[in-house]
C-alpha cells in the first residue's frame, strides 16, 4: 500500500488511524477540514470512526468558521468532493449558515446541492440574504438550461425521411446505404472497409397540431429536485411548435405558475416547499384547464403519499384517462431519475390507466414530442 493510499485511510477513519502514520502538511489541512464537519456526528463514538479526530486542544479545526472552512475544502479538495461536503453540511448537519449568512453567500460556489438548500431555507431570510441566495439560483439554472435546452429541443426536431440529404449531420448518418454504396472499397487482407462517399437521412417535420402539456408539481420537501427540473423542462418546451405548457405548483394549495414558465429563476423562488399534499386538488385543478382532452398530456409528479381523499384522486385520474388524457404519473423528473413513492398508490393509478414510473427531463420531452408530431 502507498504512503498516498495510507493517507487516504488515515483521513477517513481519523484519529483510531493514527497509527497508519503522520499526515502531511496538506493532508493534516483536509484532516482538519473533514473532521470540522463530521467530527459533530454523534454516532461516530459507537463506531470507531473519526471519533475524537482533532478537535481537542482548544484550538484545533473547531475554531474554524464556516467561511474558513468553505475556503479550504475549495483549496484541498475536487469539485465533486466539496459539492458533497456541502450537502452533508446542510443536509446532515443542518449547517444552515451555509446559505444564510451574507458572507457565506458572497464566496460560495454555487451547485445543485447549495440551491436545494436555499429553495428550503429562502422563507428564513432577509431581502438582503435572498437577493444574495437569488445569485446560486440564476447560476445552477443556468447550467441547467444550457444542459436541458439542447436535449429537449432535439426531440421536436423532426423525423428522419428515407430520401438522402446533402447536409452531413452524426445523427443522421445513413449506415446500411453508407456500408452498400462502398463495398468495393473493402480490403481483405486488412480486413478493412475505406469509406469514399458517406451517405445521410433527411429530417422532415410532419404536420403539428397544438397540444396541451400540464406538469402538476408536487413541492414537498422531499421532491424538490422534481420542482427544479420542472421548473427547467418547463421552461425549455415554452415556445416550441404544437405545445403549450402549463406548470402547476401543489401542496394542500393549487399555484398555477404558468405565467412564469419562461423566467424558471423567478418560477423557484415563488414555490414554497412543505407542507401537507392534496394530490386529488391539483389533478381536478389540471382537469379544469383542458380544452381538448385528445390532445392534452398531464405529467402528474409526485411521491403519491396523498394527504387528502385517496379514492378521490383516483377517480379525477380514472376521469382523465376515460376522456382521452395521457396521464403520466412521474415518481421522479431529475437527471438520475430514482422514484421513490407510495407504490400501493402509483398501482391503482395505473390499474385506472395511468403510466406510472419516473423520466428524466430528455424522456418527458420525447414522450411529448412523439404524440405531437404523429
Amino acid at each position: 500500500m502507498t504512503s498516498a493510499d495510507l493517507e487516504r485511510w488515515r483521513l477517513v477513519l481519523g484519529e483510531p488511524a493514527s497509527a497508519a502514520g503522520e499526515l502531511s502538511g496538506e493532508g493534516a489541512r483536509r484532516d482538519a477540514a473533514l473532521d470540522w464537519l463530521y467530527g459533530r456526528d454523534g454516532d461516530n463514538d459507537r463506531r470507531d470512526v473519526r471519533r475524537g479526530g482533532g478537535r481537542h486542544g482548544g484550538d484545533g479545526p473547531s475554531s474554524l468558521t464556516t467561511v474558513d472552512w468553505l475556503n479550504d475544502i475549495n483549496q484541498l479538495f475536487p469539485k465533486e468532493t466539496v459539492e458533497r461536503l456541502q450537502r452533508d453540511a446542510i443536509e446532515r448537519y443542518e449547517i444552515t449558515d451555509l446559505v444564510t449568512d451574507p458572507e457565506v453567500l458572497r464566496t460560495v460556489e454555487p451547485n445543485p446541492g447549495l440551491l436545494r438548500a436555499v429553495l428550503q431555507t429562502k422563507h428564513l431570510m432577509n431581502p438582503e440574504v435572498l437577493r444574495l441566495a437569488r445569485r446560486i439560483v440564476e447560476a445552477v439554472v443556468r447550467d441547467l438550461m444550457a444542459k436541458m435546452a439542447t436535449e429537449v429541443r432535439a426531440a421536436f426536431t423532426g423525423t428522419r425521411a428515407r430520401r438522402p440529404s446533402r447536409w452531413k449531420q452524426a445523427r443522421d448518418f445513413d449506415v446500411k446505404r453508407t456500408l452498400r454504396g462502398n463495398l468495393g472499397h473493402y480490403r481483405p487482407d486488412e480486413q478493412r472497409l475505406y469509406i469514399e462517399t458517406a451517405h445521410f437521412f433527411s429530417r422532415s417535420r410532419k404536420h403539428v397540431e397544438q397540444w396541451q402539456l400540464i406538469l402538476l408539481v408536487d413541492q414537498s420537501g422531499s421532491m424538490v429536485d422534481s420542482v427544479v427540473h420542472s421548473a427547467v423542462t418547463a421552461a425549455c418546451l415554452w415556445g416550441l411548435p404544437g405545445v403549450r405548457t402549463h406548470l402547476v405548483a401543489f401542496d394542500t394549495d393549487v399555484v398555477d405558475l404558468t405565467q412564469d414558465v419562461d423566467d424558471p429563476v423567478e418560477l423557484l423562488m415563488k414555490v414554497q416547499l412543505g407542507g401537507g399534499t392534496d394530490i386529488n386538488r391539483a389533478v381536478r385543478y389540471a382537469a379544469g384547464l383542458i380544452e381538448q382532452p385528445r390532445r392534452t398530456i398531464v405529467a402528474l409528479i409526485s411521491d403519491f403519499y396523498e394527504g387528502g381523499a385517496e379514492t378521490g384522486l383516483v377517480r379525477s385520474v380514472r376521469e382523465l384517462v376515460e376522456q382521452g388524457s395521457k396521464v403520466l404519473c412521474l415518481a421522479a423528473l431529475d437527471e438520475q431519475a430514482n422514484p421513490v413513492y407510495d407504490r400501493e398508490m402509483g398501482q391503482r393509478l395505473a390499474d385506472v390507466g395511468a403510466a406510472v414510473g419516473a423520466m428524466t427531463p430528455g424522456q418527458l420531452a420525447e414522450f411529448v414530442a412523439e404524440q405531437v408530431t404523429r
